[in-house]
């Protein structure tokens, strides 16, 4: 009796147990990010790089709620979006069924274009993600599990909509944007007003886009709410404390043949010989700095975490015009408060800024002395005539038993800001972190050409306190003797 041979359809034990090692894959590409990344991305015959496996370990924790609220700053062309973008929404629809998501960028087209991309990803691979789109329209469309997803561009409105998660990707469209305070606050109003309204209560948001500036997005969430985040940053030239562990001045992805590492080094130096390092610090190292300008070369001012040791400290007040009727950028009353250290260099150790009337601006002098303390002299312009006159005397009774000088200015704000420039550009000068850096460095990298002063002249006057005035105290006998000057008329 022959054998025969098993039919078509009969049972073979190597290809069931290749089935069930499938759907355990696919489960686990269901579970966790990295399997579904190591998945969609072989379609393409790539793999994640390190640092695209240190991103999605942040994303990951996203996922499983360990993680809030993510900025992710890394180069232009390093795949974050990819990962961060498209394969961090579709996986999402996989692991929590029914669950709704905002992606967001900086214009409508742009947030469809990686609408598109996802549902590209979510078409080639349903039989692993286990479901499929329900819709297609790129601006909000629906998963067969239950999902959905909202595509919108920064500044748009979002009725009707509530997110599990949010992911921003590109805000800022590039460095026109980014320098304008009109389109900085716009982001921001939006952010605050529209973005966030739109979120379930404890959901994640993803925050990615280029740090062209320090008043950007994510600087002023920083600035204001530094503690809520979780900041992954991968410089495209390793510096110390790398995240990858890569010694100073290695190259970002340099891990794999797709070359990436070995472009920068062109980059870098196309960049540095056109003089745009400002361009090459943003975009490639994700270090905003405001732009250098002809009096103050600001990239030579450190930001220290504590003050040093040092004795004399002052505070000195540029005082704004009164306010214009229907001004729409009226001027600052600023008050800079500058240390000498004991090796006779120089620390701004924070800036008080305010607008308002007369009576909410004296308020302001008063209380910012009262924290100061009685060592801190205080430093007032003395503007021309009687109305100046008058103006110091006023604030000197509010300030008696303060040392306080004041005098009138002399000469041009460039010629007053002379000195402590000198100072700035041989590294003489140093800054405290906080969230008056950067309104303060934007101001004097654009003088003498900037539109605001305020923080410049305040800074001139605490300079030349330290460095040459001594204080003093006005007591009685001081008052009565300004009174006198103040009296005093000219003869006809």
């Amino acid at each position: 009796m022959t054998s025969s041979k098993p039919s078509v359809g009969s049972f073979n034990p190597n290809a069931k147990l290749l089935e069930i090692e499938h759907e355990q894959w696919r489960r686990e590409c269901r579970r966790r990010l990295l399997p579904w990344c190591i998945e969609e991305r072989s379609r393409h015959d790539q793999a994640p790089a390190r640092h695209h496996r240190l991103l999605i370990d942040h994303l990951e924790g996203v996922a499983s709620g360990q993680i809030k609220r993510l900025m992710i700053f890394m180069p232009p062309g390093s795949a974050k979006s990819t990962y961060t973008t498209v394969l961090t929404p579709s996986h999402l629809f996989a692991r929590f069924p029914g669950c709704q998501i905002i992606g967001s960028s900086h214009t409508s087209d742009l947030a469809e274009d990686f609408s598109g991309r996802i549902q590209n990803v979510i078409r080639e691979n349903q039989g692993t993600l286990g479901y499929g789109l329900k819709t297609e329209s790129r601006g909000r469309w629906y998963t067969t599990n239950g999902g959905c997803y909202l595509a919108a561009g920064v500044g748009a409105a979002l009725p009707g909509f509530r997110a599990d998660c949010g992911i921003i990707d590109d805000p800022v469209k590039g460095r026109q944007a980014a320098d304008s305070e009109a389109e900085r606050n716009r982001i921001w109003n939006w952010y605050l007003g529209d973005f966030e309204r739109r979120l379930t209560p404890d959901a994640p948001v993803i925050l990615m886009h280029t740090r062209w500036s320090e008043d950007d997005l994510a600087g002023r969430l920083l600035a204001t709410q530094a503690d809520r985040w979780t900041v992954l940053r991968i410089p495209a030239e390793a510096e110390e404390d790398d995240p990858l562990g890569r010694e100073p001045g290695e190259w970002l992805w340099n891990d794999d043949s797709y070359g990436y590492g070995a472009s920068l080094a062109e980059i870098k130096s196309g960049l540095e010989a056109a003089g745009a390092t400002r361009e090459w610090a943003s975009q490639y190292q994700q270090r905003p700095r405001p732009q250098e300008g002809t009096l103050f070369k600001v990239a030579r001012i450190a930001v220290l975490d504590a003050a040093p040791s040092g004795t004399k400290i002052v505070r000195a007040w540029d005082l704004a015009a009164t306010r214009a009727a229907g001004s729409r950028d009226p001027d600052w009353t600023a008050g800079v408060k500058l240390l000498r250290t004991s090796d006779n260099g120089f620390v701004v150790l924070d800036v008080v800024r305010v607008r308002g009337t007369p009576d909410e601006i004296e308020q302001t002098i008063v209380n910012t002395a009262a924290q100061d303390g009685r060592t801190v002299r205080i430093g007032l312009p003395q503007d021309p005539g009687q109305a100046g006159k008058a103006q110091v005397l006023y604030l000197t009774r509010k300030l008696a038993g303060f040392h306080v000088d004041s005098s009138p200015e002399t000469g041009d704000k460039a010629t007053r800001a002379g000195p402590v420039a000198s100072q700035v550009n041989v590294g003489n000068v140093s800054i405290i972190s906080g969230s008056w850096n950067r309104a303060f460095l934007d101001e004097i990298a654009a003088f003498p050409a900037g539109s605001k002063d305020d923080q410049v002249d305040a800074l001139s006057r605490a300079f030349s306190m330290l460095d040459h005035a001594r204080g003093t105290v006005f007591t009685a006998a001081h008052l009565a003797r300004l009174q006198g000057q103040l009296n005093t008329r000219p003869a006809m």
